[in-house]
């Protein structure tokens, strides 16, 4: 969650409901509407992959899973921070910062799950033979845990500076719940900087190479060009995530060119930026999977049947 409650800090108080007003209710209703929507496919996708036996067994599978939850942690947690700055509500220090912290390591996960994604990808057109010895299950679990002690390592190197330069009594007081109420020191931004940078500097990286690499099996070998084409689309589908993703650091952008809306940029970052990406993404994949797709028509054919009788 990056930068909301810093504009709201900015925000003019008008007396009734102005037509910005109304707007920034239009939008977070919108927002909370969407949010139920994708609860609810999501729920639909998180009961495919834990009920069915492939989908448990196939590394690919398991890998998007834990997207899923990681996603679902982002947007709650994000959205309580949001709520939180929306309608300021001081908090306990240290309740508040294992949100923001959880908030942040879910955002760098996901760019992370995607280069996996892609890594083993490219392991089953370019090494068909020996997929099943490399991506095993528990390698997988390694692979996940290394991703999040890469997700974590920048929050622990901000917990450490802010420790070392907050007051004593820092944890001990009553905040308001956003990233700007932890920033005591400017090197906390250049630590966010540069982690973003890496981040999706090295996953881009990943995901072209990967790329390159499928297209260069898909024009050499004939025989399994359809394959390694399907796994070609798959990574542009990764590489359209990972751009989703970077979404959520367009704001100082959106900042410029709605410089005379800054009533609004709060919950336009909000929607767009953070909460659309996120509720986007699954949809890329889980309908384009025909795994997913059977189950999602299934459950919402019925429904719409179920009430159209009633």
């Amino acid at each position: 969650m990056t930068n909301i409650s810093d504009l709201q800090k900015n925000t003019t108080q008008v007396d009734g409901l102005s037509n910005h007003e109304i707007m920034r209710l239009i939008l977070l209703g919108i927002t909370l509407t969407s949010f139920i929507v994708f609860s609810y496919f999501l729920a639909i996708m998180l009961s495919v992959c834990f009920t069915n036996t492939v989908a448990r067994q196939e590394v690919r599978y398991i890998l998007f899973t834990h997207m899923l939850v990681n996603d679902s942690v982002y947007l709650l947690f994000s959205l309580f921070l949001f709520l939180a700055s929306y309608y300021p509500t001081k908090y306990p220090a240290p309740f508040c910062y294992i949100f923001v912290v959880v908030s942040s390591t879910s955002l760098k996960i996901t760019p992370y799950n995607l280069a996996i994604m892609s890594l083993e990808r490219y392991i089953t057109i370019c090494f068909p033979l020996r997929h099943r010895e490399i991506c095993t299950l528990q390698r997988m679990g390694i692979a996940i845990a290394i991703i999040w002690a890469l997700g974590l390592l920048p929050n622990v190197a901000d917990f450490f500076v802010l420790t070392l330069t907050a007051e004593k009594t820092f944890f001990a007081r009553i905040v308001i719940c956003s990233r700007s109420s932890f920033i005591v020191a400017s090197v906390q931004d250049t630590i966010r900087l540069a982690s973003h940078a890496s981040t999706f500097s090295l996953v881009g990286l990943i995901i072209i190479l990967t790329y390159i690499k499928i297209m260069l099996v898909a024009f050499r070998v004939d025989s399994r060009k359809s394959s390694a084409s399907k796994a070609g689309r798959t990574i542009v589908l990764h590489a359209i995530q990972l751009l989703l993703c970077m979404m959520a650091y367009s704001y100082s952008i959106v900042e410029i060119i709605f410089k005379n809306y800054i009533n609004l940029l709060p919950v336009i970052n909000f929607c767009f930026f953070m909460c659309l990406p996120r509720f986007l993404s699954p949809f890329i994949y889980g309908i384009r999977d025909e795994l997913f797709r059977k189950q999602i028509k299934k459950f919402t054919v019925c429904d719409f049947k179920k009430h159209s009788l009633k």
